[in-house]
C-alpha cells in the first residue's frame, strides 16, 4: 500500500471515530429526576393554630368600697374555700389633706357655728327667764283668783303665758343642743390624720372571704394602699376546670364544627386528645404581625384526655392545636408531585423509563400529601417537582 493510501486510512479512520463520539455526545440524555411511589396510607387534614389553656370559670374579687386595703398575704395557687378564707381587708381612708383656702373655709365654719351656738345658749337663759316670770305670775294669778281680785281671764292668760314660755324653754334647748352638734361636725372636718388615728381603737375593717372554692391564680394588687370601688384585687378559679382556647382565621373556622376531635401538641408534654365545644359566633378586627388585618374567632376546646394527664397546665399556658378535619386510608401521594394543567390538576408517570402526562382527581390535603381519587393505582411511580425540561415522552432516570 502506498503512504498517500496509508494515510488517508488513517486520516478517516480517525474522523470516523470523532463523528460517532460528536454524534454520542450529542445524543439525547435522560433527564435526572426524584421519584415518588403512590400508596395508600393514612391522611389526615388539620387546621394547625397556636392557642392557650384558661380556667372555665374565673372570678375576680373586687374592692366593694373605697378604703385603706391591707397588704394581701396571699400567694397564687393558694387553696381557698367559699365562705371561710379571708382574701383581704379594707378599712376606712383617711381623710385627704387640707389646703390654705379649705382649712380656711373650715376655720371660718367652725367659728360661724360657734357663733350660733353662743346665741342659741343665750335665747335658752332668756327662755329660762321668760318662764321663771311666767311661773311667779301665775302663782300670784291663783292666790288673787281665790280673794276674787282678778278675773277669770286674767287667771287664764297667767297660764297660758307659762305654757308658752314652758314651751319656747324645749324649743331653746332643741336648738342649742343642734347648735352643739353643727359645732361639732364643722370642728370634726379640722381633725388631723393622727387625731384621727388616736381616736380609732380597733380596726373597723370590712373582710373579703373567698366567693367560691378554689385556687388564687393571680394576686393583681398585693400593696397597702388606697383604692376605689371596684378595683380589681385577686382572681380564683379552678385549675381542674381547663379549656383551650384557639385565637382563629374566621375563613378557618367555618371549616370546623361542635365535636371534632383536635390534637394538642407543644405543650412540654405527651400528645393530648381535645373536642371542639364551641365556636364563638362574633369576629373581631386584629393585626397580624405583617400589618394585616384580619377576621378572627375564638374556637372553645374541652381535653377528652383524663385530667391527670394534663394536670401540670395551668392558667393561660400555650399550646399547639391541631383541629381534624379528615382522617383516613387513602390512595396519598406527595403533593410536590402536582402542578397544575390548565383547569385540572396532573403528574408525571415513569412508564418504561420515559415520563407520560396524566391528568387526576384530588380529594382531601394537608401541606404535604394530597388525596388521588382518579388517574392513579397503587404503586404507580411519579416525579417529583417536575422541572421544565420534563414533558410527555421525555426519557427520565431516577437520581
Amino acid at each position: 500500500m502506498s503512504v498517500a493510501k496509508r494515510r488517508l486510512v488513517i486520516w478517516g479512520s480517525l474522523l470516523a471515530v470523532l463523528a460517532a463520539a460528536i454524534a454520542y455526545a450529542l445524543r439525547p440524555q435522560p433527564v435526572p429526576v426524584d421519584l415518588a411511589t403512590a400508596a395508600i396510607g393514612m391522611l389526615r387534614v388539620t387546621i394547625d393554630e397556636e392557642g392557650e389553656t384558661r380556667v372555665r370559670d374565673v372570678y375576680t374579687l373586687h374592692a366593694p368600697l373605697r378604703g385603706q386595703l391591707h397588704r394581701i398575704t396571699v400567694d397564687a395557687g393558694d387553696v381557698v374555700e367559699a365562705g371561710e378564707t379571708q382574701l383581704a381587708q379594707i378599712e376606712p381612708a383617711a381623710p385627704a389633706f387640707l389646703d390654705a383656702r379649705t382649712e380656711a373655709e373650715h376655720q371660718a365654719a367652725v367659728e360661724a357655728a360657734r357663733a350660733a351656738y353662743n346665741l342659741a345658749e343665750a335665747e335658752l337663759n332668756k327662755a329660762k327667764a321668760d318662764l321663771t316670770f311666767a311661773e311667779s305670775d301665775r302663782a300670784r294669778a291663783r292666790q288673787l283668783i281665790q280673794r276674787n281680785t282678778i278675773s277669770q281671764r286674767t287667771l287664764d292668760d297667767a297660764e297660758r303665758a307659762f305654757s308658752v314660755a314652758e314651751a319656747h324653754l324645749a324649743t331653746s334647748e332643741a336648738a342649742l343642743n343642734v347648735r352643739r352638734h353643727e359645732l361639732q361636725q364643722a370642728q370634726s372636718r379640722l381633725l388631723s390624720r393622727q387625731e384621727i388615728s388616736s381616736r380609732s381603737e380597733t380596726c373597723e375593717c370590712v373582710p373579703l372571704t373567698a366567693p367560691v372554692d378554689g385556687v388564687v391564680l393571680q394576686v393583681i394588687r398585693r400593696s397597702e394602699g388606697v383604692v376605689e370601688a371596684g378595683t380589681p384585687l385577686l382572681e380564683i378559679g379552678d385549675p381542674k376546670n381547663l379549656e383551650i382556647v384557639v385565637n382563629m382565621l374566621s375563613e378557618d373556622a367555618v371549616k370546623i364544627k361542635p365535636g371534632q376531635d383536635a390534637i394538642v401538641t407543644g405543650w412540654g408534654g405527651p400528645d393530648l386528645q381535645a373536642t371542639v365545644r364551641r365556636i364563638e359566633p362574633f369576629a373581631e378586627t386584629e393585626i397580624s404581625a405583617l400589618g394585616i388585618e384580619e377576621q378572627r374567632v375564638d374556637v372553645v376546646l374541652d381535653f377528652t384526655d383524663p385530667p391527670e394527664s394534663w394536670s401540670p397546665l395551668g392558667h393561660g399556658y400555650r399550646v399547639d392545636v391541631q383541629v381534624i378535619l379528615f382522617e383516613g386510608d387513602v390512595l396519598r401521594l406527595p403533593l410536590g408531585a402536582l402542578f397544575r394543567q390548565g383547569e385540572d390538576w396532573a403528574v408525571f408517570v415513569v412508564e418504561g423509563q420515559r415520563a407520560e402526562l396524566r391528568p387526576v382527581e384530588i380529594g382531601n390535603r394537608n401541606s404535604l400529601s394530597v388525596e388521588i381519587r382518579e388517574g392513579l393505582q397503587p404503586g404507580d411511580r411519579v416525579i417529583l417537582y417536575p422541572s421544565n425540561r420534563i414533558e410527555d415522552g421525555v426519557a427520565v432516570v431516577e437520581r
